[in-house]
């Protein structure tokens, strides 16, 4: 059990920079005169995949129930 604890905090860390550094860079592209409203819109995807896929667990939607 604690291999597992301590994979799913490593996850969880990860998750956290990635979405961190998007941010960042979300943060740059946002502040320029001439911003892309595409690459903005498709940062915010990737981070809203990201959050549903980790922390929402969003794929145990299409598998079987574990009991």
């Amino acid at each position: 059990m604690n291999g597992n604890r301590a994979k799913a905090m490593r996850r969880g860390l990860i998750t956290f920079l990635a979405l961190l550094v998007l941010t960042v860079v979300e943060y740059f592209i946002g502040i320029q005169a001439n911003a892309s409203i595409v690459l903005l819109f498709v940062i915010a995807l990737v981070k809203a995949a990201l959050i549903v896929q980790v922390f929402m667990h969003i794929s145990r939607l299409w598998r079987e129930e574990e009991h």
